[in-house]
C-alpha cells in the first residue's frame, strides 16, 4: 500500500469517526451504517450548517422509510430515493398499507 493510500483510509476512516456524533442514541447498527452510507454519498452537495442539517434530516427520512415504513410526501421521497440511489439494504421490511390490503380485497 502506498503512503497515498494509506493518508486517504486515514482519511474515510476519521471522517466516519467524526459522523458518530450524528447517530441516534437508540439508532441500531444496521440503520446507522446504511444512513451514514447515505450521508457520506451525498456530503458534498451539502456543506456549511444549515445544509448539512438539511442533509441529515433528509438521512433520516430515508432511514424511516426504509426501516419503519413512514411516508411522507411524494417530492420528498422522490428527493431521498433518487440520493440513495445505489445504496442496496439486505433485509430490507417490506410494508403493506391498510390500502393495500383494501385494494387486494376489492381485486378478488
Amino acid at each position: 500500500m502506498s503512503g497515498s493510500d494509506e493518508d486517504e483510509s486515514i482519511t474515510k476512516k476519521d471522517v466516519v469517526q467524526r459522523l458518530e456524533k450524528f447517530r441516534g442514541h437508540s439508532e441500531s447498527d444496521k440503520h446507522w451504517v446504511h444512513r451514514r452510507e447515505f450521508i457520506l454519498r451525498n456530503k458534498k452537495e451539502y456543506k456549511g450548517k444549515v445544509l448539512r442539517d438539511r442533509l441529515l434530516s433528509l438521512s433520516m427520512v430515508w432511514a424511516n422509510n426504509v426501516f419503519l415504513g413512514c411516508r411522507y410526501n411524494a417530492e420528498v421521497l422522490d428527493k431521498v430515493k433518487e440520493m440513495a440511489q445505489g445504496i442496496e439494504v439486505e433485509d430490507a421490511p417490506v410494508f403493506v398499507t391498510r390500502d393495500d390490503i383494501m385494494k387486494r380485497k376489492q381485486n378478488k
